[in-house]
């Protein structure tokens, strides 16, 4: 068995962002990555979010909004944030290896038409270069 290169995505509400993200890294390349979300203040699920994922056959099986305390003693090969506030607040994860920090703005709050496919869409293109990236190594 081949070892699978694991990511965090971190948010601070892990109800859109981050939950999109590790659905779409499972979607884009389960054979290598190993994917998995958390929040700094966990909420729960937005169902829009879902319905985003949904729309593009992406599975959204096993998603539900979790705490970084319960991902705690576990190794990252990297911890990517989603937004600038959890990037403020999750530099301090033990056992993280590389952090990255991406900033994509809130569906939730976006006043922009289809704000979370729009959010997907983007969230998506980053995944794939950065599977792309690492598949290199």
């Amino acid at each position: 068995m081949t070892y699978k290169t694991r990511v965090l995505f971190v948010c601070v509400a892990n109800s859109a962002r981050s939950l999109l993200a590790e659905a779409l890294l499972r979607h884009t390349d389960a054979e290598h990555f190993e994917a998995f979300s958390a929040g700094t203040a966990p909420t729960q699920v937005d169902p829009h979010a879902l319905a985003a994922l949904h729309h593009l056959g992406v599975s959204t099986t096993g998603l539900h909004s979790k705490s970084l305390a319960e991902l705690e003693g576990q190794q990252f090969d990297y911890v990517i944030t989603l937004c600038d506030k959890s990037s403020l607040e999750c530099h301090a994860l033990p056992g993280a290896g590389e952090y990255i920090a991406w900033n994509f703005e809130d569906p939730a709050s976006s006043e922009q038409p289809d704000a979370y496919r729009h959010t997907l869409h983007e969230i998506h293109e980053r995944i794939k270069m950065f599977v792309l990236i690492r598949n290199k190594h």
